[in-house]
């Protein structure tokens, strides 16, 4: 799986070299946030069910998406943000990248699925996260940065 730790690793090594100081200080950059993307991902573990159901009321509410499509919709949303949840915790894409981005883009084309309402989702889902209710600051901003990977993965 990917971390940054592995991230890191795998680059030296491909390039044939050492880690340098700017690969270990990135490193330690991780570990430094690795308090904020844990309260993230149990405060997104409290709140998943609610952030799907918020974001597909919303993307499903505006009537230009086949409601045929919203329980679909509502199963990936929620397993894209159970992804986000151990990518927060493992520190890195490797999750998402993994399971999420490369297969699940291939099962929304084969059930003609539309892209556009997963990226309106997670747009609202980041848009209207309440900071400090939801989550600190720095959580959010931590669960905020995977949302926006994620959402330019799709786009």
């Amino acid at each position: 799986m990917k971390s940054t730790v592995t991230t890191v690793i795998a680059s030296a090594d491909a390039a044939g070299r050492f880690p340098t100081i700017s690969d270990i200080e990135s490193v330690k950059g991780s570990f430094d946030r690795a308090k904020d993307r844990l309260e993230a991902a149990e405060k997104l573990s409290i709140h998943i069910d609610r952030f799907t159901s918020q974001a597909l009321d919303y993307v499903y509410g505006t009537e230009n998406y086949e409601q045929a499509n919203k329980d679909k919709c509502s199963r990936d949303i929620h397993h894209y943000l159970r992804l986000i949840n151990y990518c927060l915790v493992t520190g890195g894409t490797g999750p998402l990248d993994e399971w999420g981005i490369a297969g699940m883009r291939e099962v929304i084309r084969i059930q003609l699925l539309p892209t556009a309402a997963y990226i309106e989702a997670f747009t609202y889902i980041r848009d209207n996260l309440d900071i400090p209710n939801d989550m600190g600051q720095q959580a959010g901003a931590e669960f905020k940065n995977l949302l926006d990977y994620l959402i330019n993965a799709l786009a």
